[in-house]
């Protein structure tokens, strides 16, 4: 917000040296901070839906300590040149920064870490995102000196006319929609949350088929671990993830092999790091593992069920003549219940070969 302030002061300043670049800023941006309401919910994604209305409370917070400040402030001293700054020109200085700065390796800290800080780059902010980038940027510093370059290096041959790429991130479609305003197709690292929940498992389990899951009444030994997971107990962190690079949060699987689980012994024989791992192995038998990655498809169909559409909905609404923020929003969700989709086969591809590996056996 302090560099979106400096954008909002020269924007306000007669012949500033950064008007060129600040004239070729997108007038509007298409983040959800200015969807409608009606556009809010078509996002169908409660966890989305808080972080915008999070940014938009801190916004008009913001706002509010802004103009205390600036009521004491004479005119020719006036950081904005006498220009109204409210929760608007606030919201389009944070969206055109978190679309556009980049963060670089400041000065070296006393403990010789580097701080880092946020920086607008005329013209290398222009280039778009890819997980397959054609070129890097690169930061050099002048030996004993404090100048700093900044370079756009290709890192492939590129042909004239084509693009050049960089990649923002390993992100989830929230943070790509929250801060740049698009969706990514299906995008590797997106994730849906989930509260880890007792009795949300314990119907889980029942659709999965365990005659009498338990998870809502754990025994003592398997609230250790637990506890260990920082799944149960003072300050613990219940928000986990189905999707990503990892498929499962490795807390959530190591949480439902252990409760699947009777031998406290086998159990207490592995390490955390195995018991959260998704690899070619059994940890605790192909009987608990087939259990186990049923129960997270369960939950799987639970998280789709919390969407009001479907997919083929989605598909049809996208065909029509509908708002910019309108399509964001359903691509958004859309792209949701695809990747809980994805999830879902995966894992029953899992549980096929598992299951040919006890017939085997």
């Amino acid at each position: 917000m302090r560099l979106g302030l400096r954008l909002l002061q020269e924007r306000a300043t007669v012949n500033s040296f950064w008007w060129p670049y600040i004239s070729n800023l997108p007038e509007t941006y298409s983040v959800p901070i200015f969807f409608s309401g009606e556009d809010m919910k078509n996002l169908q994604y409660i966890p989305l839906v808080y972080q915008v209305n999070k940014r938009c409370c801190f916004l008009l917070e913001f706002e509010k300590e802004v103009k205390t400040i600036l009521e004491t402030v004479e005119t020719k001293h006036h950081p904005f040149g006498g220009q109204d700054v409210n929760a608007s020109s606030l919201g389009w200085a944070m969206s055109a920064v978190s679309s556009r700065a980049f963060c670089l390796h400041g000065e070296v800290l006393s403990n010789g870490q580097k701080r880092d800080i946020h920086m607008l780059l005329p013209f290398i902010d222009m280039c778009n995102h890819s997980f397959q980038p054609n070129a890097k940027i690169v930061q050099e510093q002048e030996k004993g000196s404090s100048k700093m370059s900044v370079k756009v290096v290709a890192e492939t041959q590129i042909a004239q006319n084509s693009p050049i790429l960089l990649n923002y991130g390993c992100l989830s479609n929230d943070l790509f929609l929250l801060d740049y305003g698009f969706v990514i197709p299906s995008n590797p690292f997106d994730h849906v949350e989930l509260k880890y929940d007792g009795i949300l498992l314990d119907a889980a389990g029942i659709a999965a088929g365990l005659s009498s899951p338990s998870f809502s009444s754990p025994t003592q030994w398997q609230q250790e671990i637990l506890c260990q997971l920082n799944l149960l107990g003072d300050g613990a962190i219940t928000k986990v993830n189905l999707g990503g690079s990892g498929v499962i949060d490795g807390r959530l699987l190591a949480a439902l092999r252990v409760l699947v689980a009777s031998n406290k012994e086998i159990v207490q024989n592995l390490d955390l790091d195995t018991l959260m791992t998704l690899s070619g192995k059994s940890p605790l038998g192909i009987s608990i593992e087939i259990s186990a990655l049923r129960i997270i498809i369960a939950l799987c169909v639970v998280a789709l069920e919390h969407f009001p559409t479907k997919i083929m909905q989605d598909e049809s609404i996208l065909k029509g003549n509908i708002s910019t923020s309108m399509q964001l929003a359903v691509q958004f969700r859309m792209q949701k219940k695809l990747m809980i989709i994805d999830v879902m086969r995966k894992l029953s591809h899992r549980i096929k070969i598992l299951s040919k590996e006890k017939s085997a056996a």
